[in-house]
């Protein structure tokens, strides 16, 4: 399984032992940045992740800053992005088996390395339920195309 990872100055330090723990359990891990702490911009690395996983390059991404919040706003303004916010295994699991989420965002400020990498191992344990929650999926799908509609006519 190919992991996109990326994160800004705030989440770089727990981006490593992500990425780390990932490549120890045999992942092919591919690291759009930042490398440092000097500050950055997290859309930009976003934005980077978000191809990967949309054009296929990555099965599901990893994005990490401060509080896992801007991060994952700019990664769900792409279309066929579905990033979550997740602080705890269950809101991890829940979030790959209801809502077929792709990529998972986490905040090095709000929690610790070692409830990170559970989290990660749960977001990337679970797998989507499908039936009705593909309805829901499928709705938010064609909220996106209908945001597009809007945004051509504009």
């Amino acid at each position: 399984m190919k992991i996109a990872i990326g994160a800004d100055h705030g989440g770089v330090g727990l981006k490593e032992a992500v990425k780390e723990h990932l490549e120890k359990k045999g992942y092919e891990v591919r690291d759009f940045g930042t490398y440092t702490r000097e500050s950055c911009d997290y859309p930009d690395i976003s934005k980077k992740v978000s191809a990967s996983v949309v054009d296929k390059e990555s099965d599901f991404g990893i994005l990490i800053c401060g509080t896992g919040i801007g991060i994952g706003i700019a990664a769900n303004k792409v279309k066929g992005i579905r990033a979550a916010l997740c602080h705890d295994t269950f809101s991890a699991h829940a979030s790959r088996e209801h809502n077929n989420a792709n990529i998972l965002t986490m905040g090095e400020r709000v929690i610790g390395q070692a409830l990170a990498l559970d989290i990660v191992d749960t977001f990337l344990g679970a797998e989507f339920e499908g039936g009705r929650h593909q309805t829901r999926i499928d709705k938010i799908t064609r909220l996106e195309e209908e945001n597009a509609e809007l945004e051509e006519e504009n």
